[in-house]
């Protein structure tokens, strides 16, 4: 659905309109086309003393030919994007290094422009002076995104020892369009050893699992699955074959109808992809029912529903495929979809919330058992995306959910596939137990 608003605000007498009003002025953001390089224009890094990050980005930024600034700044520069090492950041004395670096540069970020800061975890820090002091990056950066304006995002990046070569593909995705409506995150990459991906088709020769692929965000996901390279195993119940047949037979990929709340899909999953496919890399968890009610007026069955499909079905399914004997390929990646309900909860939604929480609950509990078989397991959790039931939504209350961002505007199915295609990637061996919102900075929820 077309978000008129925006349109009219991107015209000079609705952007005057609106400056006068005291409105938002969203800016179109830019999202990654084929062949697009990771980030275009001038770079600027800088890093604190005693930092052990800065070699991997420059590292990173020479190998996707950025544009590196490290002349004298000039006030008519403007930046694509600003990088700053805060890992050698030990104490809150030195935090003002945050400042001196960002300060004068921070009104010259671009327009849909990218602010990264890098740290160490700070449950990895042994000193608690270091750890009080790489706490409080995530407040910084969290800022940084409400303050940045035309579109620009910020993120915060926590590597751990050792995770030094496993930063290319997470740099390189919050550096891209592909993260436009990410924005306010913190991400953490662990130890790993990430082998080198063709940027293009990263997921050549894999095979990729997308329930509730038919329509909608699924649909998006299949098809940039695809793009990057895999064989899309799309699956959906039985009533939805021929839409589900359509985005197969689109993307080159094959389809499986299945319902996934039967006791025996586990099961029929884990043989069809060890005799069919020989074996399985990606599985992204997107099937989802809503069954909308107070609390007081919701009956046991749309309670069990919901619950069964958005939760229970994953947590059977992923144990099918972390069992010995399973298709699942070491290097294989779980990817969930929950939702910022799920972390800030919703009116007439008790259901639908609890079984978001429980997907966050599912990667944080899973990710080290996986991680013993060489897996990860992720998890996206969109806000306002542009999607049919979204566009069903009152007016009042769809605006609402459209400017109470950082970027003032929905998502797009796309923004939400971008961010599974990058934890899907075999070059995210880092990337595990994260759960990011795909909400532009909501002003909702954590």
């Amino acid at each position: 659905m077309s978000d008129r608003y925006q349109q009219f605000t991107s015209t000079a007498f609705g952007r005057a309109l609106a400056k006068r009003l005291g409105l938002p002025t969203p800016t179109p953001l830019r999202r990654h086309r084929p062949g697009d390089p990771v980030i275009s224009g001038k770079v600027r890094t800088g890093a604190a003393a005693g930092s052990r990050l800065h070699d991997s980005v420059r590292a990173l930024l020479s190998d996707v030919g950025a544009e590196v600034d490290d002349g004298e700044a000039r006030e008519d520069d403007r930046y694509a994007a600003l990088v700053f090492d805060a890992s050698g950041i030990t104490s809150s004395d030195q935090l003002h290094q945050l400042r001196d670096f960002f300060g004068p540069l921070i009104r010259q970020v671009g327009t849909c422009g990218r602010v990264i800061v890098l740290g160490t975890p700070p449950e990895e820090c042994t000193a608690t002076g270091e750890r009080v002091a790489q706490r409080a990056l995530e407040g910084f950066v969290r800022t940084v995104g409400k303050e940045l304006k035309r579109g620009a995002t910020a993120q915060l990046v926590y590597a751990s020892e050792g995770a030094e070569s496993a930063l290319d593909s997470t740099l390189s995705f919050l550096l891209s369009p592909k993260s436009a409506f990410v924005s306010g995150q913190v991400v953490r990459v662990g130890a790993a050893e990430a082998p080198k991906v063709d940027r293009q088709r990263p997921l050549q020769g894999e095979v990729a699992l997308v329930t509730g692929a038919s329509r909608g965000i699924g649909a998006a996901i299949a098809e940039t699955l695809a793009r990057d390279g895999a064989h899309v195993v799309c699956l959906d119940v039985p009533a939805q074959g021929e839409d589900l047949a359509e985005v197969a037979n689109r993307i080159g990929g094959s389809t499986l109808q299945l319902d996934i709340t039967a006791e025996d899909a586990p099961q029929k999953i884990v043989e069809h992809f060890a005799e069919r496919h020989g074996g399985l890399d990606v599985v992204v968890h997107n099937a989802g029912i809503t069954r909308d009610k107070t609390l007081g007026r919701m009956d046991e069955g749309r309670w069990n529903s919901v619950l069964a499909v958005n939760l229970t079905a994953q947590e059977r399914i992923n144990a099918a495929l972390l069992a010995d004997g399973s298709p699942l390929r070491s290097g294989g990646r779980l990817v969930g979809v929950a939702s910022i309900a799920g972390i800030a909860g919703n009116v007439g939604q008790a259901n639908y919330a609890a079984s978001k929480a429980g997907v966050i609950g599912l990667v944080q509990g899973l990710a080290p058992i996986a991680a013993k078989r060489g897996v990860t397991v992720n998890a996206v959790a969109p806000g306002f995306i542009e999607t049919k039931m979204t566009a069903a939504v009152p007016l009042f209350i769809r605006e609402a959910g459209r400017r109470m961002s950082s970027l003032s505007q929905g998502g797009l199915p796309v923004d939400v596939a971008e961010t599974i295609a990058w934890y899907a990637s075999p070059g995210s061996a880092g990337v595990n137990g994260n759960v990011v919102r795909v909400c532009g900075q909501s002003l909702l929820g954590a």
